[in-house]
């Protein structure tokens, strides 16, 4: 992004410290500065996202195959070594069938829900994989890659953008004589993370997969384990600042 570089000698009005607007008032004698920071760092963090589903002709049956495959992939995680703050598991949500008429009685109950792992060793990706695609009722979904202190990253690139602001400030009145003064306005915009790896199987062939498991179909084989390397993550920053010319 090109920076913006301007000086304001003569326009007359009051500066904007709020946060409501981003359109800039200035008095007069009012540098206005815009630039662009940026961080960047190999991805932290890992999050695995399950689909468990589950059919059966009673409620209680495929209920509780849900929730049993929902605990075995808990308890998988667990003997690879993830604490219990880094498995979210979401509900399990029941979906009858009916044939015909849906006074009569259901034919059938399908049960789903999600869980997810948050993985820091990134070499536990493959066993847990190996593990989870073997259950019948549980399929993998998405393998995300981010930061697990994103915070830190966006602070560091606004960091950046503002030394890079204050740096053009200074060489700009530096060559008149005039000196940067007080910081009257800033805006500051924390762009999206970018690089941030998704995999995930293609959702046409997954359920594919569910409807041959309800119909009591043999399963194909599982999926190989992703071997794509995550990218690096950048963070990007842009400040708008306005300070006053000595």
């Amino acid at each position: 992004m090109k920076s913006a570089l301007c000086v304001v000698v003569c326009l007359l009005g009051t500066v904007s410290l709020g946060a409501e607007t981003t359109e800039p008032k200035f008095i007069a004698n009012t540098l206005l500065i815009q630039a662009e920071g940026s961080y960047e760092a190999d991805p932290d963090l890992a999050t695995m996202t399950f689909q468990v589903f589950s059919q059966e002709k009673e409620l209680s049956k495929a209920y509780t195959a849900a929730a049993q495959s929902m605990s075995r992939i808990a308890d998988l995680a667990q003997k690879n070594g993830l604490k219990k703050e880094d498995v979210v598991t979401g509900v399990l949500t029941v979906s009858p069938f009916y044939e015909g008429d849906r006074k009569k009685r259901a034919r059938s109950y399908s049960v789903q829900g999600e869980i997810k792992l948050r993985i820091h060793d990134f070499s536990k990706i493959g066993p847990i994989l190996e593990g989870t695609v073997e259950d019948q009722v549980s399929d993998f979904r998405l393998l995300t890659y981010s930061l697990f202190d994103e915070e830190a990253a966006k602070r560091q690139a606004v960091a950046q953008a503002m030394r890079r602001a204050m740096g053009r400030a200074d060489a700009a009145l530096e060559q008149k004589g005039q000196k940067v003064g007080g910081l009257r306005y800033m805006n500051v915009d924390v762009q999206q993370l970018g690089g941030v790896a998704n995999l995930e199987f293609d959702r046409l062939e997954q359920f594919s997969t569910l409807n041959q498991a309800s119909a009591g179909k043999a399963l194909p084989p599982p999926p190989p384990p992703p071997t794509t390397t995550p990218e690096k993550i950048t963070v990007t920053a842009v400040v708008q600042c306005a300070f006053q010319i000595q």
